[in-house]
C-alpha cells in the first residue's frame, strides 16, 4: 500500500497541524516531520488535520511531511511483557537505553515485545476443534508465576486446520484456522487499538474481595476485585506510597503500574525497588508479575494519555486470560492537564478551571474499563481488572474538577489528609471522610470466611473514632479533664484504634503486610480491652490505674506479631483480663 503523504501547515508546542492526508481518520498515528515523531489525528476540520505528536517538536516546521500509518494508536500484545519497561507508547525503554543511551532520541522505533527470544508453545486445543475469539489455543510459560494464554484474536473463529508444538519468536506462527472468509494465521502476537475496549462475553457484579494487607484499606474502606479506586491528597500526603504498597501486596496475579507525568525520582523508586521485591504468594521477584510504564514529568505531555490507556490495554488482555489485574494509575490529574493543554492549543471552548468539558467522559471511559467479567470465548473463564487512580489536585483541593469528576465514576475513595501525613501517620487516609460502595459485600464474605464478628467489630470502631472526632473539640477548649470517666475511656480506645491499628509502617517487614485474619485479630484486642476496662471500672477500679496497665504495652506491639503466631492474641487477652482483676480484687 502506498503512503500518503501530507505537510505540516503549523507547529504550536507539541500541536501539529498538517494538510493533504486523504482518507486520514480520528485517532489514526502518523510520523511527523524528518524525525518520523510519532502524532495521532486528534481534530479534523475540512483538509486540516490537528496531530497531537508524543515527542518535542524542536526543529518541526512548515512544509516537512507527515506520513499516514493507517491503523489508530496500538499495543502489541503477546509473550514478553511481563517484566517490561516500556514508555506512554509501547516502546520498551531498556532496548532503547541499550541502542541510544540514557536519553530518548526522537523518532526511534523498536518492537514491544522481543522479537529475538524463542518461547515454547504448548497447544490445549486439537486439530478440528471449533474456536471462537478469546479461545485460548495454548500457553506460553512466560515467567515463573505467569502463564501466557495465546487467544484467537477477537472477531475470529473457525475450525482449526493445523496446530502444534512450536518453538519460535512473537511472529511464529502456531495455528492455522480455517473460518468464513477462508484460512487465516494465528501467531502469538497480536495488535489492539488502545482506546477500543476489548470484547467480553458480559460483564457481571464484582463478588471478591481485594486483600492489599493495608489495615485502614482492608477493613474499613475494602475495593473488590474489578472495583474502582481513587486517591486524591495534596503533595507530601504519601499517594505513591498507597499506590507503591498495593503493587506490592494487593492479591491481584498481574500488576500493571503506570507512571503518568509523575516525577522521575518517584519512577526511579519503582524501577529500582520491585526487581528486588518479593511476591508474597510465590517467593519470586514481584517483577515475574509486573508490567511498569513509565511516562515521567518531563517527558512530552500528550504522551501522558497513551500511557493511561495503552496500560489499561495491557490490563485487559491478561484479563481475558482469566487473571484478576490491578492497575495503578499515578497520577490521572496529570493527564487531566495534558488534555487541558492540547484543548487550549486546539481553541476548544473551556470548560471548569480551563479543562475541556469532555474531561468527564474521558476519565468516565478509563474507568469503566474496569469489572469483573466473563471473557470472550467458548469457556466460561472470568476475570477482572481493578483500576486505582492517584489524583494529586493543586493546593489539595479537594473540590476541584479532577477528583469531583472521578469521585462520580469511582466507588471507593481513599482520601489522603495532609495533616495525618506532617504528624507522620502513614496511610494518611482519612477515616472520616473515606468511602467504599463495596462495603456490604466484603462485610459479608468476611463474616462467613473470618469471623463472624467481623462487621460488628468494624462498625464499633468506626463509630468510636466519629466519636473522638466529637469530643476533640471540646477537650481543645476546655481540657481532657472536663469529660466524663465514660468518654475518657472511649478517646483512649480511639487513640489505640489510630496509633495501633490504623498506623502502619510500609518500611517494616512485620508491618507492611497485614492478613485479613490477623486484621480482625488486632482491632478485637483493641476493643476487648475497652470492653474490659468499662467493666473493671464499674467493679470499682480507679482510671487512672485502669490507662497505666503494663498491658498496654503489649497491645501497641501486637501488629508486629508474625502472621504464624496468632496464639499471640489470645495471650494477651488472658493478660487484659488478669491485670483487670488484679486492680478489682
Amino acid at each position: 500500500m502506498s503512503e500518503i503523504v501530507g505537510r505540516v501547515i503549523k507547529v504550536s508546542g507539541p500541536l501539529v497541524v498538517a494538510q493533504g492526508l486523504k482518507g486520514a481518520r480520528m485517532y489514526e498515528m502518523v510520523r511527523v516531520g524528518d524525525l518520523k515523531l510519532f502524532g495521532e489525528i486528534i481534530e479534523i476540520k475540512g483538509d486540516e488535520y490537528s496531530i497531537q505528536t508524543y515527542e518535542e517538536t524542536e526543529g518541526i516546521g512548515p512544509g516537512q511531511p507527515v506520513v499516514r500509518t493507517q491503523e489508530p494508536l496500538s499495543v502489541e500484545l503477546g509473550p514478553g511483557l511481563i517484566r517490561s519497561i516500556y514508555d506512554g507508547i509501547q516502546r520498551p525503554l531498556d532496548v532503547l537505553a541499550h541502542d541510544f543511551g540514557e536519553y530518548i532520541v526522537r523518532g526511534t522505533q523498536r518492537p514491544a515485545l522481543d522479537r529475538t527470544k524463542k518461547w515454547d508453545f504448548i497447544p490445549s486445543v486439537k486439530i478440528g476443534d471449533v474456536v471462537t475469539g478469546g479461545d485460548i489455543l495454548g500457553t506460553v510459560q512466560e515467567s515463573a508465576i505467569v502463564t501466557h494464554g495465546i487467544m484467537v484474536p477477537p472477531g475470529k473463529s473457525g475450525i482449526v486446520k493445523r496446530i502444534g508444538p512450536v518453538t519460535g519468536n512473537v511472529d511464529t506462527e502456531i495455528a492455522v484456522i480455517e473460518g468464513t472468509q477462508g484460512l487465516f494465521s494465528v501467531t502469538m502476537v497480536q495488535r489492539w487499538p488502545v482506546r477500543d475496549p476489548r470484547p467480553v462475553k458480559r460483564k457481571i457484579a464484582p463478588t471478591e474481595t481485594m486483600v492489599t494487607g493495608q489495615r485502614i484499606i482492608d477493613m474499613f474502606f475494602p475495593i473488590a476485585k474489578g472495583g474502582t479506586a481513587c486517591v486524591p491528597g495534596p503533595f507530601g500526603s504519601g499517594k505513591t506510597v498507597v499506590q507503591h504498597q498495593l503493587a506490592k501486596w494487593a492479591d491481584a496475579q498481574i500488576v500493571v503500574y503506570v507512571g503518568c507525568g509523575e516525577r522521575g525520582n518517584e519512577m526511579t523508586d519503582v524501577l529500582m525497588e520491585f526487581p528486588h521485591l518479593k511476591d508474597p504468594a510465590t517467593g519470586e521477584p514481584l517483577m515475574e508479575r509486573t508490567v511498569l510504564i513509565a511516562n515521567t514529568s518531563n517527558m512530552p505531555v500528550a504522551a501522558r494519555e497513551a500511557s493511561v490507556f495503552t496500560g489499561i490495554a495491557i490490563a485487559e488482555y491478561f484479563r481475558d486470560m482469566g487473571y484478576s489485574v490491578a492497575l495503578m494509575a499515578d497520577s490521572t490529574s496529570r493527564w487531566a492537564e495534558a488534555m487541558r493543554e492540547i484543548s487550549g492549543r486546539l481553541e476548544e471552548m473551556p470548560g471548569e478551571e480551563g479543562y475541556p468539558a469532555y474531561l468527564g467522559s474521558r476519565i468516565a471511559g478509563f474507568y469503566e474499563r474496569a469489572g469483573s467479567v466473563v471473557c470472550a470465548g467458548s469457556a466460561d473463564r472470568r476475570g477482572t481488572v481493578s483500576v486505582i487512580g492517584a489524583v494529586s489536585p493543586p493546593g489539595g483541593d479537594l473540590s476541584e474538577p479532577v477528583v469531583q469528576t472521578t469521585l462520580r465514576v469511582v466507588k471507593v475513595y481513599w482520601g489522603l489528609d495532609d495533616k495525618l501525613a506532617f504528624s507522620r501517620h502513614f496511610p494518611a487516609i482519612n477515616w472520616l471522610s473515606s468511602y467504599s460502595l463495596y462495603q456490604d459485600m466484603v462485610d459479608g464474605r468476611a463474616d462467613k470466611n473470618i469471623d463472624a464478628m467481623w462487621s460488628v467489630n468494624r462498625k464499633r470502631a468506626m463509630t468510636i473514632l466519629q466519636k473522638e472526632a466529637e469530643l476533640d473539640e471540646l477537650v481543645r477548649l476546655v481540657g481532657i479533664d472536663s469529660l466524663t470517666t465514660d468518654d475518657r475511656l472511649l478517646m483512649q480506645a480511639a487513640r489505640m484504634i489510630r496509633e495501633d491499628f490504623l498506623h502502619q509502617n510500609a518500611f517494616d517487614d512485620r508491618d507492611t503486610y497485614t492478613s485479613p485474619k490477623k486484621q480482625f485479630r488486632l482491632l478485637n484486642l483493641i476493643l476487648r480491652y475497652y470492653d474490659e476496662i468499662r467493666s473493671g471500672l464499674a467493679d470499682g477500679a480507679t482510671l487512672d490505674a485502669l490507662l497505666k496497665l503494663n498491658v498496654l504495652e503489649d497491645i501497641s506491639r501486637a501488629k508486629l506479631i508474625p502472621e504464624d503466631n496468632m496464639e499471640r492474641f489470645e495471650s494477651i487477652e488472658n493478660d487484659i483480663v488478669n491485670s483487670i482483676r488484679a486492680l478489682v480484687w
